[in-house]
Parts: structure tokens; sequence; C-alpha cells
């Protein structure tokens, strides 16, 4: 072979070798440019709704980790969509246009500044002259934004930040999921209730269920001797108005014979005078008997049968012993009942029978 074929021979294979790395070069290059184009993607990123409710007017609040680019921001959005990405569809019912922001923003350089805009009803924007660069959890926090008015529908705030005030020029992106829902209505009834109960015995702070008796005696009376004994009374209601406990009964008799009221008001005892009387407290005098009221509820005994040692009694009228304006816990009374004679009181069974009535009013 000739020198000059040679040299013409590679000549040829080096212009094929530079044609190829510059072809090479030409495909990479594109790839490059576009890279540097690209967004960061935000991470951790959540809006939190007041209500799911369709159609309601609601707090949205953007959460995010701290911001992946460190270029100011000077404006971010959030703009509604039926989609994640794509062409962007505004739900149904979705608008911006009457919200606002409350709070403090935080994560974008500046917490202060930041001005609302609701000219596009799809679109949660804010804008900052802020040039300093964002650091830490971003929170934004807007009120009074109208959910899609379909139920039960997913849609889409696709997020981005600018470096501009014009939502122009972007920096970072991420796209978050939603949801509106359907309200789950939960009903239960409450009945009216009273709970009442009267007897000798098995009545506790808490419960009529072991109620039982209806006899109470109270012993051979002398002038020196005084008769005493207990019934119990338990009761509980929810009615606003609270209840009234009422007592009627005759004077204790015996054939044509009566033994006398001690009074209609608190009454201090005495032997050797015949009188009947009762309270609802615990008492020392003629003896240790009765107790305090008990149970989860406040009401007292009204005033007349609350004094501790005098008793008071009104035959044949509806009385009160109790008065609660309330919707009350269960309460425990024990009702004590006294009797003296004199000496000329007539021998014989004296019995009276006391019919207790509990009225509440819803």
């Amino acid at each position: 072979m000739s020198k000059q074929n040679l040299l013409k021979r590679i000549a040829v294979r080096s212009r094929i070798v530079i044609a190829a790395v510059f072809t090479i070069s030409t495909v990479i290059m594109p790839f490059a440019l576009s890279s540097t184009a690209q967004a960061a993607q935000i991470t951790s990123r959540k809006v939190t709704l007041g209500s799911s409710t369709p159609s309601a007017a609601t707090s949205y609040t953007l959460s995010t980790a701290a911001l992946p680019t460190a270029t100011a921001v000077q404006s971010l959005e959030l703009v509604a969509c039926t989609t994640a990405s794509g062409a962007c569809t505004l739900p149904s019912g979705f608008t911006s246009v009457g919200s606002a922001t409350t709070g403090t923003t935080t994560g974008l350089g500046t917490n202060s500044g930041w001005t609302n805009n609701t000219a596009t009803a799809g679109k949660l924007r804010i804008t900052n002259t802020n040039a300093v660069a964002p650091s830490g959890v971003v929170s934004v926090p807007w009120t009074a934004v109208t959910n899609p008015s379909a139920t039960n529908t997913t849609y889409y705030l696709r997020m981005n930040t600018y470096s501009d005030v014009a939502w122009s020029t972007l920096i970072d992106s991420g796209v978050i999921a939603v949801s509106t829902s359907t309200a789950i209505v939960v009903t239960a009834s409450v009945d009216e209730s009273l709970t009442f109960c009267t007897g000798t015995s098995g009545i506790t702070s808490t419960s009529c269920s072991g109620a039982t008796g209806s006899s109470v005696a109270l012993g051979t009376l002398t002038p020196s001797t005084s008769g005493t004994g207990t019934s119990q009374v338990g009761v509980t209601t929810n009615a606003s108005s609270g209840y009234v406990i009422t007592y009627n009964g005759v004077l204790p008799t015996s054939g044509a014979n009566t033994i006398a009221s001690i009074g209609a008001g608190a009454t201090s005892p005495a032997q050797g005078t015949s009188q009947f009387g009762m309270n609802l407290v615990a008492n020392t005098v003629p003896t240790t008997f009765g107790a305090t009221v008990a149970g989860a509820g406040s009401a007292v005994p009204v005033a007349a049968v609350n004094t501790t040692n005098q008793y008071s009694y009104t035959a044949g009228a509806a009385t009160n012993v109790v008065s609660q304006g309330t919707a009350d816990g269960f309460r425990f009374f024990t009702v004590s009942y006294l009797a003296n004679v004199s000496g000329t009181q007539a021998p014989g069974t004296y019995t009276t029978t006391l019919t207790y009535v509990c009225t509440a009013t819803f």
C-alpha cells in the first residue's frame, strides 16, 4: 500500500472517530440540561382538614418537612385538582375565594409578612417579598376553605414553591391526596327515669335493689320511755326540674284515741307529753338512731325534718320531706320516727300508715 493511500485511510478513520464523539455528545447534552430543570420533591407533606364534610367551609393546614432547596421562597400555592398529575380539573364545589391565613406561617424563611391571595378559586396561594432561605418544618394554616361538594371523593392538592411573587419560577413541588367523607350521625335516646323505693331495710347509698319491709315497731311507750324506729327511702331521677318527696298519714290511732302531732315545724321532744314526729337525720335524743343522708346525689331534707334531735309531723295532708330542683344522683334517706306519751294517754295499740310519694318534673 502506498504511503498516500495509508494516510487517506488514517484520515478517514480519524474523521469517523471524531464524528462519533460529536454524535454521542449531542445525545448526552439534552439529558444533562433537562435534569437541571426538574423541581425537587417535597417530603412528609400533608394537609389536615378541619372537616371532611362535603361543601363545608373549614380549615386547611399544610405541613411538610423542611424544603429540599435552599432558595428563598416568595410564593407558594396548593392547586386543587381531580387528579394527581396531568391536566388539572377543579373539583366541583371547591373554592378558596373566602379563605384566609391565620396563625403563624413557618418554614418558608420568614414567619411574617405573608399575604393570602384569593383571586383564583381553585388555588390556595400566599406571597411574600422574602429573601431568607427556608429552614425547618413548613406549616401554613388557612381557614374558610370550601370543600368539594361530592362525598367520599378523593382530590389532590398540588403544592409548588416559587422564587418570585408571581408563582412562575418553580423551586420545589409535591402532591397531597385528601378526601371528603360522609358524616356519620350516631343517635341514642335516653328515656325519662325515676327510681324510688321505700322499706325498712336493704336500701343502700347506691341502690334500691334490696329494699324490703313495711312495718316499724316503736315498742311500748310510757311517760318516761320514748319509742323510736326507722324506715328507708331511696331515689334518683334524670328529671331536669328534679323531684319532691311527700308523706301523707293520719295521727297514730287506737280506736277513738290518737297521739298528737309534735308540730309542723322542727320541735324538740319532751317525755311525758303525747307527741308523734319524724325527721330524716341522725339523732342522739332520746337515743342514738337514724342516719345522715348518703349517696352520690345532692338532695337534702326540707328544714322541718333536717335538724338533729328535732322532729315534726303534719297529719292528714301531703307534706314535703325532700325537695330537689334538678336531676340528681342516688340519695339514701333514713326516716326516724319518735313517739312520747303522757301519763293519761289511753292504752291501746296505736297505728298510722304513711304513704310516701315521689313526684318528678321532667
